[in-house]
């Protein structure tokens, strides 16, 4: 991400476009900080309601990820569920069964 940009915060998390909202989880997974964010993958206005992800080696450097959970749609193209906010944790005794002790998941949960 560009640190020259006048307006865009230089130690905090922005995507490169489009509208961001609440955090929805910070963890720490794999030598890597993980930032899932409500977002409109779409447009800079509220709507197409999903989940952004971002890394950071270091909580300053950021990398935007592919979307984490997006908006589903019916075949017609309507949406028929929001991703809204939630939380995200690593399940480090893999008590979901979704990994294993060795490698252990992480989950993922919204409303």
């Amino acid at each position: 991400m560009t640190r020259n940009e006048p307006f865009r915060p230089q130690f905090h998390f922005s995507p490169a476009a489009n509208w961001i909202n609440d955090p929805n989880g910070l963890v720490y997974y794999k030598g890597l900080y993980h930032l899932f964010f409500q977002y409109n993958p779409k447009a800079n206005t509220w709507g197409n309601m999903s989940w952004g992800h971002a890394t950071s080696r270091d909580l300053v450097h950021w990398k935007q990820q592919p979307l984490a959970i997006p908006q589903t749609f019916n075949d017609a193209g309507e949406p028929i569920e929001d991703i809204f906010s939630g939380s995200a944790v690593v399940d480090s005794t893999n008590t979901s069964g979704f990994g294993t002790k060795k490698n252990p998941p992480m989950v993922a949960i919204y409303t």
